[in-house]
C-alpha cells in the first residue's frame, strides 16, 4: 500500500513542478513583452502608430533643414523621414557628434500626439566614416595606428 503512496506523491510533485515551470515561463514572457521596443520606420509609425505613451524606436533619415534648436539651448526639434512618411521629433539633450541633417537617426522614445518625443538618440554613420582623430590623417598613417591598435 505504501507503493501506491510513494507513487501518487511523486506524481503530484512532478505536476507541481511542472505547473511552476509554466508559470514561470508565461510570467517572464509578459514581462518581456512589457518592456520590449518596438523598432518603426516613419511609414510604418503613420500607419500603424503604436500607443500612446509605449516605448518604441524610430530610425530613418533627418531631413535637411529640419533641426531646429528651441530658445531654452538644449530641446531641438526635427523630422525623421524614410522617403515614404516623415515625423516630427522633439528632443532634449546632448546629441551625439554624429547627429547631422542627412544622416541616419535611431531615436528612443514615445508618441506624443503626433510628435515623437525621444529620450535618447542614436546617430548612424555610413561605410565612409572615418574617426574625426582620423580624419586628416593619409591612408599609410592610419594604416599604422590601426596596426599600433592590434
Amino acid at each position: 500500500m505504501s507503493g501506491i503512496k510513494a507513487k501518487h506523491q511523486r506524481l503530484v510533485l512532478v505536476v507541481i513542478a511542472l505547473v511552476a515551470l509554466i508559470g514561470a515561463g508565461l510570467l517572464a514572457a509578459w514581462a518581456l513583452s512589457r518592456q520590449a521596443s518596438y523598432f518603426y520606420v516613419p511609414s510604418d509609425l503613420v500607419a500603424h502608430p503604436p500607443e500612446q505613451g509605449r516605448a518604441v524606436r524610430l530610425g530613418g533619415m533627418v531631413e535637411r533643414g529640419s533641426i531646429k534648436t528651441m530658445p531654452d539651448g538644449v530641446t531641438i526639434n526635427f523630422v525623421v523621414g524614410d522617403g515614404k512618411a516623415r515625423v516630427p521629433v522633439r528632443f532634449a539633450g546632448i546629441t551625439p557628434d554624429l547627429f547631422v541633417e542627412g544622416s541616419g537617426v535611431v531615436a528612443e522614445g514615445r508618441m506624443e500626439g503626433q510628435t515623437f518625443v525621444a529620450d535618447n538618440l542614436l546617430a548612424k554613420h555610413d561605410e565612409k566614416y572615418v574617426p574625426r582623430e582620423m580624419k586628416d590623417m593619409t591612408r599609410a598613417q592610419a594604416k599604422a595606428v590601426v596596426a599600433e591598435t592590434k
